[in-house]
């Protein structure tokens, strides 16, 4: 019997986007994306250090030998039980931090050990919905006839929903059918987990979420919706040749459509986001002298409780427990045996 994950994780998880949105939220429309994931990288993962569980990253920063942190396969927590897989987006739109735009946030997803999909390719096609349009859409159907499917679940006309899709050249050919079928469209430059989350909650002004994006990005979606009682289905993008041989060689159907189940397979699902630039969805981090303030949100999938925290803190008493890692300033990175207390 797969044991049943404290409850009290979900505040821990909302500790650790706090520290990589107040980390990376010093480095706000500096023009240094380096900086910005550098910073939330850090200090999300010294925040891991003291949660309770013995998690495996199976999303995050990408293999050992190019990400020194928060790679796909490091320990994470203090070891204890329960043993969990992670996924992390230290920062979900680094660019639109730097930049100073609004939307970013930082997330964590966990779930039971070994239910979160795997994938080495980093692009998949989405279609997101809400609740009540569960079961009613297929990604393999037009646009036009998912959206008249919505419109139908949620007692609207098909011109009255709206649309999120990311703004790239791969998604030109979408936004034009969506057009075509009359339905408003929101283009965002980046952030397509703080989108989906607003899909998911039913009550944010978007209605869909259409087109392709990150992989990574798509499983902790996939996590969203296991406790929003959302759908999604979604299907492997190869963007290159590399990416096709990839798909070749670890015999991936980039044919199939993955359902939600396929995503996460997690009974017992937690999430946890921090805005880190303001946005719809949730407030970023505002700063005063010697401290600073957070909006984040935090969901499980057994009770389908979602918490909003505002939070206030002190940075000179964080300082004394992290050094300047809470201030954006790098530090060494600590062998994970060296586990470090923390607010």
């Amino acid at each position: 019997m797969v044991q049943q994950l404290d409850r009290n994780l979900a505040l821990e998880l909302s500790r650790v986007t706090e520290a990589a949105a107040l980390a990376a939220g010093r480095w706000m429309g500096r023009g240094d994306k380096e900086a910005v994931d550098r910073a939330a990288v850090e200090a999300m993962r010294f925040a891991l250090q003291s949660v309770d569980m013995d998690g495996v990253v199976v999303i995050g920063e990408g293999e050992k030998d190019r990400a020194p942190m928060l790679y796909i396969g490091e320990r994470v927590g203090n070891g204890q039980p329960p043993a969990v897989d992670v996924a992390v987006d230290p920062i979900d739109g680094t660019g639109i931090t730097a930049s100073g735009l609004n939307g970013a946030i930082s997330v964590i997803a966990l779930a039971e050990q070994s239910t979160l999909f795997v994938t080495p390719l980093a692009y998949m096609e989405k279609l997101v919905v809400g609740p009540r349009a569960r079961g009613m859409v297929r990604l393999d159907a037009p646009p036009a006839e998912n959206l008249e499917a919505v419109a139908v679940a949620l007692d609207r006309e098909v011109r009255d929903l709206t649309v999120v899709v990311l703004n790239r050249p791969r998604n030109d050919h979408l936004i034009r059918h969506v057009r075509e079928a009359g339905a408003r469209i929101r283009l965002i430059g980046d952030g397509d987990i703080a989108a989906s989350i607003q899909v998911a909650l039913g009550d944010q002004g978007v209605d869909v979420l259409m087109g392709i994006g990150g992989a990574p990005e798509g499983v902790i979606t996939a996590c969203v919706l296991a406790c929003l009682g959302g759908d999604m289905q979604a299907r492997l993008w190869a963007k290159t040749d590399e990416d096709r041989a990839l798909a070749h060689a670890e015999a991936i159907d980039l044919d199939r459509i993955l359902t939600l189940e396929d995503l996460c397979r997690g009974r017992d699902v937690f999430v946890a986001a921090t805005g880190v630039t303001d946005g719809d969805l949730l407030t970023g981090v505002r700063y005063f002298r010697d401290g600073a303030v957070t909006q984040s949100l935090v969901m499980r999938s057994m009770s389908g409780t979602v918490r909003w925290i505002d939070a206030r803190h002190d940075l000179s008493r964080l300082r004394q427990l992290a050094g300047g890692r809470y201030d954006g300033v790098a530090h060494p990175v600590p062998p994970p045996s060296q586990r470090a207390a923390h607010s």
